[in-house]
């Protein structure tokens, strides 16, 4: 699957099932690691769990599998590592301390 339309299965997925402010930040100028960041708020814990189940479900199913799934545990920031695309999951206190969305965004050097 190309990563633009990885990234469109993610963010369809997680918008599916309410996730909140749901943005996705194409960072191929900035890093060679991963082409997308997807990041999106949950409401609760048991909320940042349930997208991560059901965006993984639904990218198994096109046959997508992760990488890795990191912050199970606690559910406050749980990472989906699809590769070219990375998804954090995020409780809206963590999401405004790390301020992904801002860090990604500016060039590296004007950070």
């Amino acid at each position: 699957m190309e990563p633009a339309e990885l990234r469109d299965l993610v963010t369809t997925a997680l918008e599916a099932v309410k996730a909140s402010n749901v943005v996705s930040l194409d960072v191929r100028k900035l890093t060679d690691i991963t082409d997308y960041m997807v990041v999106a708020g949950g409401t609760s814990t048991r909320h940042v769990k349930a997208l991560a189940e059901h965006v993984t479900d639904t990218a198994k199913r096109r046959g997508v599998r992760p990488l890795g799934v990191e912050g199970e545990n606690t559910a406050e920031w749980i990472l989906v590592d699809f590769g070219d695309v990375v998804t954090h999951l995020m409780l809206p206190l963590t999401r405004d301390f790390y301020a992904l969305e801002r860090l990604w965004s500016t060039p590296p050097g004007e950070r």
